[in-house]
């Protein structure tokens, strides 16, 4: 063990680095432009230092930052979408449900992780909003705030649940390396569908929403994810190469669904970005995207599998 993570862990959090610096020579001759790639390589050292500084440390720190992760989301979602002055107290019962439901990760607590939101506060929300007295946008406040809790927390917690499941079902690795196996296929996606539209991309895939979306960008992302699934899984997962090649098309496809969602919440709203935190990126709901969707799906696929 080096710190509290295993060594397949800190082997594969070293080969990212080395990605990193690869990366970093490209884009260092844009710096003084600050151009995108150059801005966005930069943000992703932040990142991934955060990340890895976090799984060295004991479980509960990862799973404080992602819950940091979806207070920043969700704020950021509830700064973009228009709300009634009736529902400011609805969303601090919103705001206070995050530090419940990254607690009921912390101590493992999987039947009350699985229905907390999508059960007691999907009911207590709307409750609280006909306390309140107002009727008028009554229908799209609840939808809106249901959504941006269920995309922000309630999936986001999907991949912080990872830290808290049995060790013992994943001996190369532990929950740190599903962890791990997790982000890294999905932004392995992202980049790949990135760089595979940039060079071959010619058919738009959804061009109302996501006009930079294309076929090839698409393919190119579902072979590169699938075949980095299949040969990173003996070291960080349980995996067979033939599950983990499934499990990596699923989620090049989650992901790229993820993605074009989250646009179409930017499109509607007219925005280009979600926001200014991660330069290079945009906001955090811009980062998070993708693993609105793939956290969820791995988590129960893994779960039906071996736990």
């Amino acid at each position: 063990m080096i710190f509290d993570m295993t060594v397949n862990v800190a082997y594969a959090l070293a080969a990212i680095f080395v990605l990193l610096l690869i990366a970093t020579a490209i884009a260092w001759p844009q710096r003084k432009r600050k151009h995108e790639l150059w801005l966005r390589t930069r943000t992703w050292w932040v990142i991934v230092a955060l990340l890895g500084l976090s799984i060295a440390l004991p479980s509960w720190v990862p799973i404080a930052l992602f819950g940091l992760i979806s207070f920043l989301a969700f704020k950021e979602f509830v700064t973009l979408i228009p709300t009634r002055r009736a529902d400011h107290r609805v969303l601090l019962w919103a705001y206070l449900s995050i530090p419940l439901q990254y607690y009921w990760v912390s101590i493992g607590w999987y039947g009350m992780f699985i229905i907390f939101i999508p059960v007691y506060i999907f009911l207590a929300l709307p409750l609280r909003m006909v306390l309140a007295g107002e009727t008028q946008g009554f229908i799209k406040a609840a939808g809106t705030v249901h959504w941006g809790l269920m995309i922000a927390v309630f999936s986001l917690s999907h991949a912080a649940f990872l830290l808290a499941l049995p060790a013992a079902s994943n001996p190369v690795a532990g929950g740190d390396g599903l962890l791990l196996y997790l982000l890294l296929l999905t932004e392995i996606n992202d980049v790949g569908q990135y760089c595979s539209g940039k060079l071959l991309g010619k058919h738009k895939v959804v061009p109302k929403v996501s006009p930079n979306k294309t076929v090839e960008g698409l393919i190119g992302g579902v072979i590169i994810t699938t075949l980095v699934a299949a040969l990173a899984a003996p070291y960080l997962t349980p995996l067979a190469w033939y599950e983990a090649g499934g499990i990596g098309f699923v989620l090049a496809l989650a992901g790229f669904a993820g993605d074009v969602t989250i646009s179409a919440v930017k499109r509607d709203l007219k925005l280009k970005d979600s926001g200014s935190l991660l330069p290079g990126h945009g906001g955090i709901l811009d980062r998070v995207d993708s693993l609105t969707f793939t956290a969820p799906l791995f988590f129960h696929i893994v779960y039906f599998l071996y736990y």
